[in-house]
């Protein structure tokens, strides 16, 4: 064996970051001078690129690679060893950066869902924005409870029958209550949203007019218990505002 044999035997292990520090090093060193090797390496990189799928591949620790194949192989490391070990060696590698691209594609997924998220939040944003800048009458009512001062918004918008409904500054309901929402219609009460006020931040919601009751003459707000599932308010009434 001549002295370029080994670096004839040693390409694969190059492409594949299988050789300790040292060996790649003087591979490292070697190639400069040697069109042949840098021609032959070349050539392995681009047959072995399909690998990862387009992804650069991640480089990993020195000697770990090989510790892999050695023990999945049974084979200890010799100074010749057979042609098939370097190609088994770089079907590991494979393998490991096959793992890092399904962690990026993870990410990716991740990434592409808050993205959808976002985008949801800016719709309802927008649509916000429009009712409000469509509003032709604003209704607020002034409300204190429980030593907060507060209130409820609202933002008809006469266009879509769609109306903006902000409620601000309530402390949250004591257990076994709930905030409820009513359209006061022509035809009496109907139960609109239930409310869960955040006395840090305002609670924002967007109705529709509903399907029963008749026409729409104003809203109301009440603390009801939980076990009130009629349309007739039975708790505390907070807020009365009339068209």
């Amino acid at each position: 064996m001549n002295p370029h044999d080994w670096f004839i035997e040693h390409r694969v292990d190059y492409v594949a970051c299988l050789l300790d520090p040292p060996e790649e090093r003087t591979f490292e060193d070697h190639l400069p001078g040697c069109p042949e090797c840098k021609a032959e390496v070349a050539a392995i990189e681009k047959d072995l690129r399909w690998l990862p799928m387009g992804v650069a591949p991640a480089k990993t620790r020195p000697g770990l690679n090989w510790r892999i194949a050695r023990a999945v192989l049974g084979s200890p490391r010799a100074k010749s060893r057979p042609a098939w070990i370097p190609v088994a060696a770089a079907a590991v590698v494979a393998l490991a950066v096959t793992a890092a691209w399904q962690t990026g594609l993870t990410k990716s997924r991740h990434l592409a869902a808050d993205l959808g998220q976002t985008r949801a939040r800016v719709a309802a944003l927008e649509d916000s924005l429009s009712v409000m800048r469509q509003a032709a009458r604003v209704l607020q009512a002034r409300i204190e409870m429980d030593g907060h001062e507060g209130g409820l918004v609202i933002f008809a918008d006469a266009i879509s029958h769609r109306w903006r409904v902000v409620v601000h500054g309530l402390p949250r309901a004591r257990a076994g209550e709930k905030y409820q929402f009513w359209f006061i219609c022509s035809d009496g009460m109907v139960r609109g949203v239930e409310l869960d006020p955040d006395p840090a931040k305002p609670t924002i919601v967007t109705l529709g007019m509903p399907d029963r009751g008749g026409a729409v003459l104003g809203a109301a707000l009440s603390l009801e218990p939980l076990t009130n599932r009629t349309d007739v308010p039975k708790g505390k009434q907070l807020a009365h505002l009339m068209l």
